[in-house]
């Protein structure tokens, strides 16, 4: 039986707080980009693609929705072609196919300090999927206002000499702060197969972060990290919010390849500040 698409924004209530969830799944009926925005930007649109661009009409819109024989399920399928598609023909020298929450979406998906967020996401890298040697993101949280020109958090496969790819968990606490690489793990046991991430922020200048990446079904975590003491907000940020897709430079394409990456059961929890007011 085909997953329907299960579109929940739902309130939780208990004594001291109230929790909001969202969850996005697709369901197959091709409205996909319509499907997105009214889960993760109600009467705005929360898709980055190259066919904003008038440079690649012809292939139309960057997000399907495809059946996937493994999940049994109806999935997103982001694609980027390397030799055509730019960054919405606003920067020449990278590309992006994103879907986001950012000002238009509801509150209960913008991540303000003392809340805690939780984020989880099913996607799969194609067995052959190549990164950039420069710079190649599938998931960023991204502040807004003020200090917000780099993310916070990224995950970013990348290239390796002798064919070493690698995925890196990138950290910067702020604009002027050195990047840090928080977690680095072989690419090769993320590619082919489907995998679940689950990702959790405590926002504030003292926050907490921990994120847990494992193949469905399986209980060993291909990556893993947690912080009980790191920056997840900068001083003069309005909120941070979340980011999926492919983002990769293109100074260096003829590394590139045309991609197709699938992701699936977007899922976001906003837990308020005043369930940990103790």
């Amino acid at each position: 039986m085909k997953l329907l698409t299960l579109l929940l924004t739902s309130i939780l209530v208990y004594p001291a707080f109230s929790s909001a969830q969202t969850l996005l799944e697709a369901n197959g009926k091709g409205h996909t980009y319509e499907l997105i925005d009214s889960a993760l930007a109600p009467g705005a649109h929360a898709e980055e693609t190259p066919d904003q661009c008038t440079n690649h009409p012809q292939f139309g819109r960057h997000i399907k929705e495809v059946w996937d024989e493994t999940l049994k399920h109806w999935v997103f399928e982001f694609m980027i072609h390397a030799a055509i598609d730019n960054d919405r023909c606003e920067n020449l020298d990278r590309q992006r196919v994103e879907i986001k929450t950012y000002e238009p979406s509801p509150d209960s998906l913008k991540g303000t300090p003392s809340e805690t967020i939780t984020y989880k996401w099913k996607f799969r890298l194609p067995p052959d999927f190549q990164p950039s040697p420069t710079f190649t993101h599938i998931h960023q949280i991204k502040c807004v206002g003020g200090d917000d020109g780099d993310p916070l958090f990224t995950l970013s496969p990348r290239y390796g000499k002798n064919g070493f790819n690698t995925l890196q968990l990138i950290y910067r606490a702020e604009k002027n702060a050195p990047t840090s690489i928080l977690q680095e793990v072989s690419l090769g046991s993320f590619l082919g197969t489907w995998v679940e991430a689950t990702e959790k922020i405590t926002v504030g200048a003292k926050g907490s972060y921990s994120i847990v990446i494992k193949k469905i079904g399986k209980e060993r975590a291909l990556l893993s990290y947690s912080s009980d003491n790191i920056k997840t907000f900068r001083e003069s940020n309005s909120f941070i919010r979340p980011k999926w897709g492919i983002y990769r430079s293109l100074n260096n394409v003829s590394y590139l390849k045309d991609e197709a990456v699938r992701f699936n059961s977007f899922y976001i929890k906003e837990d308020p500040a005043t369930a940990y007011h103790k």
